[in-house]
């Protein structure tokens, strides 16, 4: 096997969404229009409308928009593998939510034991959100140690070390807002509130860190033969103990992409596919190392795209 065709496989995170996601895959390939249609047999009710009809408003809610990357994520590997039968997946990670489609895709759970718990965690996510007052914002262009101080100062939390230079925080809606008050006392050169529903990977998600804990323990993982680098130490888990504490702790701790792509780019990989809507994680892979290669797939041209680059 040509070592063009070993990769990395990501999965996008909550954010990537967008109306229409999938739609001309099931379109095209019977086995996905099949795939689709158990989704919403599972969920007890039509994801793909939500997916692609909309209203926008509608998929950004976190109940909807998790299982939506996760199912979608999963469609595109499927095709993809079927497409490339020589593929070599050397591992996977994925971005917050993505991290339980790399898991599937690991085979640390099937398709339906994996949907179920993201959907569970959607909602209870979603529960936390109405009942705290949360948000988050990007800081752009600060160092690490800057920003740790202002999430400090303002009594909110560090979601996200997405990439160099890019770092979200998390917390209490005022702790946010005079985050980004004194922002450029602390050296950082944007900073934006995002929107979004609530403040992930805060301590606002305790309350569905606790649900997702319970759900957890009653799901049996394989042990893995892919390594899957999780989002809460930056390193390979492949013991179920070790995958069930990373997954809860990553609810409200946070999510260090950066080094866990570094520690992929460390080990030799050079090749990574993402797979999800947007071309969010190849963007953030161009601020981490250039040197490296990322395909997106997220439709039917981009997959015919990345078989053919494959080939």
């Amino acid at each position: 096997m040509s070592s063009s065709k070993r990769v990395v496989l990501l999965f996008a995170g909550q954010g990537a969404q967008a109306v229409g996601m999938g739609k001309d895959l099931a379109e095209t390939f019977p086995q996905a229009a099949e795939r689709f249609r158990k989704a919403d047999e599972i969920l007890g009710f039509s994801l793909t409308d939500a997916m692609w009809e909309g209203p926008q408003e509608e998929l950004t809610r976190t109940s909807r928009c998790q299982p939506a990357l996760y199912v979608h994520g999963l469609v595109c590997l499927e095709l993809l593998k079927e497409k490339v039968p020589g593929l070599e997946v050397a591992g996977a990670a994925g971005l917050s939510l993505g991290e339980f489609t790399a898991h599937a895709a690991a085979g640390t759970f099937d398709f339906e034991t994996g949907l179920r718990l993201v959907a569970k965690r959607g909602q209870f996510m979603e529960e936390a959100t109405d009942a705290t007052e949360g948000s988050m914002a990007a800081m752009i262009g600060g160092e690490e140690e800057a920003v740790r101080g202002l999430a400090e100062a303002c009594d909110v939390d560090v979601a996200n070390f997405n990439a160099p230079g890019q770092i979200v925080i998390s917390g209490k809606k005022e702790g946010i807002a005079k985050a980004l008050e004194i922002s450029k006392d602390h050296g950082i050169r944007i900073a934006k509130e995002l929107d979004v529903a609530g403040a992930y990977h805060s301590r606002l998600m305790q309350s569905a860190q606790d649900k997702l804990a319970a759900e957890l323990e009653n799901v049996a993982l394989a042990t893995l033969s892919v390594p899957v680098y999780c989002n809460f130490e930056a390193r390979s888990v492949s013991d179920p103990a070790d995958i069930r504490r990373t997954l809860e702790a990553q609810v409200t701790g946070s999510v260090r992409w950066a080094e866990s792509m570094a520690a992929f780019i460390a080990d030799g990989e050079t090749s990574f596919i993402e797979l999800g809507p947007g071309g969010v994680l190849a963007g953030l892979m161009k601020r981490i190392d250039r040197s490296v290669s990322v395909l997106s797939i997220d439709n039917v041209d981009s997959l015919n795209a990345a078989v053919e680059a494959l080939a």
